[in-house]
């Protein structure tokens, strides 16, 4: 499991405006951790294929479909930015292309005000 992978999850249990269900999440953490065999959890940003999504401004990040192994235009949440168990990944859909992954990582430093 690498930086930038994009994943099947089972988002469940949640609560309240979480995004649940089965959907895809990109992979966000550092690979030291995502390599590390004692480290059992992964943070994700959920994607979505909701177009009211696209209205969140700049930390809701255009996915096209078929980036990433995607079979639709996709919306990365970065304002949802979760960390799961690597039990709950599932499928390996594919690999966002560098400039993409430097958009979610833009809305990632947007949601949390990181410079």
């Amino acid at each position: 499991m690498t930086r930038g992978e994009v994943y099947w999850a089972v988002l469940e249990p949640r609560s309240g405006s979480e995004q649940r269900g089965r959907r895809p999440v990109l992979v966000v953490s550092h690979d030291i951790f995502n390599r590390s065999p004692g480290w059992r959890s992964v943070i994700v940003v959920p994607l979505s294929t909701s177009s009211r999504q696209s209205a969140r401004g700049p930390t809701a990040v255009l996915i096209p479909g078929r980036a990433g192994g995607l079979p639709h235009d996709s919306i990365a949440l970065c304002h949802q930015v979760t960390t799961l168990d690597r039990g709950k990944m599932a499928n390996r859909a594919g690999v966002l292309p560098g400039p993409l992954l430097q958009r979610v990582e833009a809305g990632l430093k947007m949601a949390m005000s990181l410079t």
